[in-house]
């Protein structure tokens, strides 16, 4: 028997070693359900696992296949068709009725680095070639029809195919247009992603795809630990026999899911258990609709789950904790969650029955055991298993802030309590100039695995079949030909050249001294880099920080994809302090040395925000010159009545645009052009 992980290919395949039980994960309860809500109503829409590395959450999501159902399918059809309902369009079809079979249910990986081609399907180019004929070759929306896609690391999932699964997703179609090719057929499927936080954020469409999301953690409690490292090292020692070991806790768990699906269609949700419903998205003011049929579907799924013919405050309660946090999130500096004392008191508001105890979990998730509700991941880091409400930021400094020399609030000499920062805005872009050939964006022009088809060039990548067709023509009379097949030879080969866009390495150089603290420009400051930071996430971009001030300069954020944590590290940045505006450049020339052998591909952008005093070090001139040819910018913040001009001089050595702090704001330029058309019109 094939493993549920792998398509049918028809081919021999080797003895698959026995997958880790779902119900030997310790703890993680929340995970469990959530995974087990949608085994029972795929039309949940999915769960997005959100934690940080190495608390098992591909290995518990890999589980959830060995408990679904056997699927029926036509037999020999490649798209999974359902014998009592065919997909009349399907590419394999028409199908006769009564043909009837079952297979496993699948579990489908889409690696991140995956092509389109992969992932849709495409032309069988083989077939194409030799026969003359149009043949499609299915992709993983095929084969996930009707089972798991599964997507590890999805936040890093690369743009173009972020875009595919959106229109799959909403659709439960997939369409191929392109190379003659012209096929549509069923893709739904149950969408599972996990994700470190740490790497970067979903962009807001596809999070809002999942159905529900769920907040891991790795267990402080040493008893809890020793026994997922004991059972760990159990399973590699015997794989077969620790699956044995928990086959009948597996059977039961399959059995429950079946009994669950058959009973899900009788389940009445009651006029009170949708108004609470209802008034739960209300009040937390999630956009949309899509959060309110989420929730109905889950509290529906729960109550098949748990046996009951109606859904309960309980049901409502426990779904709108899984369905809502992520929905909540108005921009990625946002953190995810849910206040449960707000969520209590809506549903006692709209409520017309008594509050059941809380949802005891899946099987042997006790309150007192290894695998209990607050054990191994359920909620935030601190292992309470809430989401807590998000702690309000630090609030305003008082009114006089220490001059460079002086003795600060805290730390060290000369340094003030941290700013907040001024509200976010839409900046300028800024790009580097030329033509990159990094990771997938949209910042800086670059040739693209992915974008418009500007030409084709030798090669077998990403084949362009039109020039390949082109290459091969004029030689078929000396190669032979004879048949309707075309003789193609490696040296036809092209492959499409494609112009698109690139995300690149943003690195930050922020002037935290004194100066910017006396003058109380850190507001202004702090608010237009979190405008650059929202900026890059937008645009794919990894970012980087540093400050300087006082004899040093700090690298506060190593180069990351996560603006979430760049956005923590500037809220509490403090300033005071020397300016040691060489340091601050020479660090950054250092950085960008470092990254450059990591991902040579990946072109940096360096933004320096500086009023342009030197208070400390040597003459910046010299760490300038480790600069030379790296796109820059120079955020001027200088203000007052008198202007020494000292970043503009610095922009002039780095050879980078100068943008004062003022004009940063992308309106704010528009606004410039306007006044100077408005006074060209006045003159004349």
């Amino acid at each position: 028997m094939r493993p549920a992980s792998a398509p049918d290919t028809g081919r021999p395949e080797r003895r698959a070693r026995a997958r880790y039980p779902f119900s030997a994960v310790v703890g993680m309860a929340d995970l469990k359900l959530a995974l087990l809500i949608n085994a029972v109503s795929p039309g949940v829409g999915g769960v997005l696992v959100r934690g940080e590395k190495g608390t098992a959450k591909s290995t518990i999501v890999r589980a959830l296949a060995g408990l679904l159902p056997p699927v029926p399918a036509v037999p020999g059809c490649r798209f999974s068709c359902d014998p009592d309902d065919p997909d009349p369009a399907c590419p394999d079809g028409p199908h006769t009725p009564g043909e009837a079979g079952t297979r496993d249910a699948r579990l489908v990986e889409l690696p991140v680095g995956a092509s389109e081609d992969r992932l849709t399907g495409s032309l069988d180019i083989e077939r194409a070639l030799t026969e003359g004929v149009k043949a499609f070759e299915p992709g993983l929306l095929a084969a996930a029809h009707r089972g798991v896609l599964y997507v590890d690391e999805v936040n890093l999932l690369h743009d173009h195919l972020v875009d595919l699964l959106l229109d799959a997703a909403a659709m439960g179609e997939s369409y191929v247009e392109r190379e003659g090719v012209s096929v549509r057929h069923a893709a739904r499927f149950l969408l599972v992603g996990t994700m470190n936080p740490e790497e970067g954020e979903l962009r807001p469409q596809l999070l809002d795809r999942f159905g529900l999301t769920v907040e891991v953690a790795a267990t402080r409690d040493p008893a809890e630990r020793a026994e997922v490292v004991r059972r760990r090292l159990r399973f590699e020692d015997d794989p077969d026999g620790f699956a044995a070991a928990f086959a009948a806790d597996e059977a039961d768990l399959a059995r429950r899911i079946a009994a669950a699906r058959r009973r899900l269609p009788g389940v009445e949700l009651t006029d009170a258990a949708l108004r609470q419903i209802t008034a739960v998205c209300a009040s937390f003011e999630v956009d949309g609709l899509r959060a309110d049929l989420v929730t109905a579907r889950a509290a529906i799924a729960l109550a098949a789950w748990h046996g009951r013919d109606a859904v309960t405050a309980d049901d409502v309660r426990t779904a709108a904790r899984l369905a809502l946090p992520h929905r909540r999130r108005r921009d990625p500096f946002d953190a995810p969650g849910l206040d449960r004392q707000k969520l209590d008191e809506v549903l006692e508001e709209h409520g017309d029955e008594p509050e059941p105890p809380d949802d005891p979990g899946p099987p042997g998730d006790g309150p007192d055991g290894p695998d209990g509700p607050d054990g191994g991941g359920g909620g935030l880091p601190d292992g309470s298993g809430q989401d807590a409400p998000v702690p309000p930021p630090a609030g305003p400094p008082p009114d006089e802030t220490p001059q460079s020399g002086q003795s600060g609030g805290r730390g060290r000499s000369g340094e003030s309590e941290p700013a907040p920062a001024d509200a976010a805005y839409k900046p300028r872009l800024f790009t580097v100039p030329g033509l990159g050939e990094g990771a997938p964006g949209r910042r800086s022009k670059a040739r693209s695995p992915y974008g418009r088809v500007s030409g084709a060039r030798p090669g077998a990548r990403g084949l362009h079949l039109t020039a390949t067709l082109r290459a091969a023509a004029p030689h078929q009379r000396a190669r032979g030909r004879t048949g309707s097949g075309l003789v193609v030879q490696p040296e036809d080969l092209r492959e499409a050249v494609r112009d698109g866009r690139e995300g690149n390495l943003v690195l930050f150089v922020v002037d935290a001294s004194g100066s910017m603290a006396a003058r109380k420009r850190m507001r202004a400051v702090k608010g237009a880099v979190l405008s650059l930071l929202l900026d890059a996430y937008q645009r794919r971009d990894k970012v980087g920080l540093i400050t300087f001030r006082g004899r040093d300069a700090d690298l506060a954020l190593p180069p990351t994809s996560s603006v979430e944590a760049g956005a923590r590290r500037l809220d509490a940045l403090p300033t005071g302090g020397r300016t040691p505006l060489s340091a601050g450049l020479a660090r950054a020339a250092e950085v960008l040395r470092v990254e450059r052998l990591r991902d040579p591909a990946r072109r940096p952008l360096l933004v320096v925000v500086t009023d342009g005093r030197a208070t400390h070090g040597p003459d910046p001139s010299a760490a300038a010159g480790l600069l030379a040819g790296v796109a820059s910018v120079v955020v001027d913040c200088e203000s007052g009545p008198v202007r020494l001009g000292l970043a503009a001089a610095l922009g002039a050595r780095l050879g980078a645009e100068v943008v004062r702090l003022d004009r940063l704001a992308a309106d704010a330029l528009a606004g410039v052009v306007r006044d100077a058309r408005g006074g060209a019109r006045n003159v004349a």
